[in-house]
């Protein structure tokens, strides 16, 4: 809702050095500053911020942005709000702009939440200063007052209507659609959470957006979570993240539990970068979310058969996510220990001593799970080994670690790597190898390189405004990031910095692309503006000569009287190439 133009004022105003330095310190090399990236965990710095072209990026990890993608990614900030923060920051005033109904109402129902959850939160943080039984558990539990406030712990007293006392209208929607109160019928409904210790959820910006209770007995279910709501989504979001993150990259690792009170527990140790998923299994977003804050996360289960089924789990849902040159471990714990009670009796050092020593890399749990469910003494054992390996190797999205978990396998597996493969229908059977395949587009794909220089050299993007380029055959996602900012830029009429084009290409949903060409784009700023402008020409020169000799040939194929052809047609057709014999018109 922000208008473009003003986004790309408020780049071409904004210093991103001067953005960057008040979050982390940056020493110049070269005509580039440098320090290491806080995005990921390194000794060596590879995370570079320029000047004059106003972005960043890091050659360890790919992160790369403007100075509003620095703050949305390293303060959790929304697109909005980081475009508030950066223009407060220099004095600018962003333009109201009234916005869709629906997405207005939207707004207002999330602030309403919002401020629902967070009254709720309060009332909770001072009900467990009242009750005595909540205290005395978690003193039992090891934890003291500054943990607790910390993760803002609260306790819900029992009773049905409590929150009564906490909002004037007990009877409002938004109290259910908060997930607080549960609607029995139109006339009967009641607190959701009774009796229970209090763990908010806060998203990356530190909002409540729901709530994990855990009872003070044994009694089931042993943890309620707040439900699905406009805010919420468990499968998204991670427990303790927040509270979490510097440690993170202090430490260069993430573990992953079960439990909040595993997260509150490890934090009272000392170990403050674990997180905790909410009661569902990991699913990719989980991930995704951690592997941008380190290179190495470790998921750590209790030691009986639940536990084991939970990280075979969280094994499955992490191979979509993997990267070649990240490490996803996994650590059971001795049985009948969860990370709490292992932390509390053994202490830090041992804890992370056997995160050290015992956490297992994710190539070798697979194997070891699969071999031990199979009879690998016999060929049907090593077969059914095979055979239950195909959906987890088909997964693997890391190329040279599935490479090598497949060499793996067959070795295991009593076959070769080629034989493997072919079975599990990664490689094309010997009868399908002889038949030709279509080649792959290559590097050098003349859109890709228009792409790669005017990113370089977004000012040189006027170039191609006057000019019609072909449409590619077949699916080309730097052509349509290309045409798009063609379009983008023509329309704001306006020279643009890297910074402006990064963002005008994430807002069109091309970031992926961007981020795969960043590191091309990086080495390009050696070439001054006339060497690119030469390329942006040639490459252009390729394109409209492909293209028109593609309509020539189509012509050709075509005419049976060129008497009835156009004049047009019948120039075209005269400018055959040398060699080849044109069409004589009449």
């Amino acid at each position: 809702m922000i208008p473009k133009s003003f986004v790309q004022e408020l780049l071409g105003r904004a210093d991103i050095v001067d953005v960057i330095e008040s979050y982390l310190p940056l020493k110049r090399a070269g005509t580039s500053l440098v320090a290491c990236c806080p995005f990921h965990s390194e000794k060596t710095p590879s995370f570079t911020v320029s000047r004059t072209k106003q972005f960043y990026h890091c050659f360890g990890c790919g992160a790369h942005g403007s100075a509003i993608g620095f703050l949305m990614e390293y303060s959790g900030m929304g697109f909005v709000e980081a475009v508030n923060d950066l223009a407060a920051r220099i004095g600018m005033k962003v333009p109201e702009v009234t916005p869709s109904p629906q997405d207005a109402a939207k707004q207002v129902q999330s602030e309403a939440l919002t401020e629902l959850l967070q009254r709720a939160a309060q009332f909770y943080k001072s009900e467990l200063k009242r009750s005595e039984k909540a205290i005395a558990y978690l003193k039992g539990r090891g934890l003291t007052g500054d943990i607790a406030a910390r993760f803002q712990v609260g306790f819900a007293p029992s009773g049905w209507q409590n929150l009564a006392a906490v909002f004037g209208d007990y009877q409002a929607k938004a109290l259910v659609d908060a997930g607080l109160v549960i609607q029995l019928d139109e006339d009967k409904r009641y607190d959701r959470f009774r009796d229970r210790i209090m763990f908010p959820i806060v998203s990356p910006r530190g909002q409540v957006i729901g709530f994990g209770g855990r009872v003070l007995d044994d009694s089931e279910p042993k943890y309620l979570n707040s439900p699905e709501t406009p805010l919420f989504e468990k499968g998204r979001e991670l427990y303790g993240l927040f509270q979490a993150r510097q440690a993170i990259r202090d430490a260069g690792c993430v573990v992953v539990v079960e439990g909040y009170m595993d997260v509150v527990a490890l934090a009272q140790c000392g170990i403050g970068y674990a997180v905790a998923t909410l009661g569902t299994a990991t699913t990719p977003w989980h991930l995704q979310k951690l592997l941008r804050q380190t290179d190495d996360v470790v998921f750590c289960f209790d030691g009986d058969a639940a536990g084991r089924r939970a990280a075979w789990r969280a094994l499955e849902n992490s191979l979509s996510q993997l990267q070649d040159g990240k490490q996803v471990r996994f650590l059971l714990l001795p049985e009948r220990d969860d990370p709490d009670s292992f932390v509390r009796r053994e202490g830090k050092e041992a804890f992370e001593r056997l995160l050290a020593d015992a956490a297992m890399p994710l190539s070798t749990f697979a194997l070891k799970e699969l071999t031990e469910r199979a009879d690998m003494g016999s060929a049907e054992g090593r077969a059914k080994f095979l055979q239950e390996a195909k959906p987890l190797v088909k997964q693997i999205s890391a190329p040279i670690l599935g490479l090598m978990l497949r060499k793996r396998m067959a070795e295991l597996g009593g076959i070769s790597q080629a034989e493997l493969e072919e079975r599990l229908e990664l490689r094309p059977s010997r009868q399908e190898a002889a038949v030709p395949q279509r080649s792959p587009r290559r590097a050098s794909d003349p859109y890709a390189k228009l792409l790669e220089r005017v990113l370089a050299e977004p000012k040189l993007v006027t170039e191609l405004w006057p000019i019609t380029l072909p449409a590619p055959q077949g699916g080309n996602v730097e052509a349509s990031a290309l045409f798009d900012l063609i379009e983008e830029s023509r329309a704001l009429n306006r020279e643009l910095t890297v910074a402006g084009v990064i963002e005008l290409l994430r807002g069109r949903g091309h970031g992926a692309t961007v981020q795969r060409l960043m590191p091309v784009v990086h080495d390009l700023q050696r070439f001054n503006v006339e060497e690119l402008l030469v390329e942006i020409r040639g490459s252009v020169e390729t394109l409209l000569g492909e293209a028109e000799e593609a309509r020539r040939t189509q012509l050709a194929k075509g005419v049976s009287s060129p008497g009835e052809l156009s004049q047009e047609a019948r120039a075209l057709l005269a400018r055959a190439p040398v060699g080849e014999k044109a069409v004589k018109s009449d």
